[in-house]
């Protein structure tokens, strides 16, 4: 494991604050993104270091889907170029009639939750273990 395996960090603008809730698992990292009146799961972001991003978004009402994914995405910017393993975000943020200003600072939100997790993830020493795959020429016994 690492030390310090787990981390809340917090921005707040604009009168609401999102919080990023991180947990290194072994080298990858999980990260909850919420915020607002009304946490949940809007939308699922996966990366590593060298992948690109991929983004999953969920319903939310009237046929739309969450764009929660504006945050989870520039949170996923900052820190891809530092991630030890694969990365899932999840994020869901909801204000209750949100206003312009509001969303205006969504993404400086994310930008700011990413800046305080890269920081934090360049601190952490990996010290998990490799795991150990089978040959082609062997099998399970």
């Amino acid at each position: 494991m690492m030390q310090n395996d787990s981390r809340t960090f917090q921005t707040t603008r604009q009168d609401y604050t999102i919080q990023a809730d991180v947990r290194l698992i072994g080298k990858d990292a999980l990260i909850v993104v919420t915020g607002g009146d009304h946490p949940h799961i809007g939308d699922v972001t996966t990366l590593t270091a060298t992948t690109d991003m991929q983004t999953v978004k969920f319903p939310s009402h009237d046929g739309r889907f969450h764009k929660d994914n504006v945050v989870g995405e520039q949170v996923a910017k900052v820190i891809q170029a530092v991630l030890p393993g694969s990365c899932t975000i999840t994020s869901g943020i909801h204000v209750d009639h949100i206003s312009q200003s509001q969303i205006d600072v969504a993404v400086p939100m994310g930008d700011d939750l990413g800046v305080q997790i890269k920081t934090w993830l360049q601190q952490q020493t990996i010290s998990a273990s490799a795991p150990v795959y089978y040959s082609d020429d062997e099998k399970p016994q």
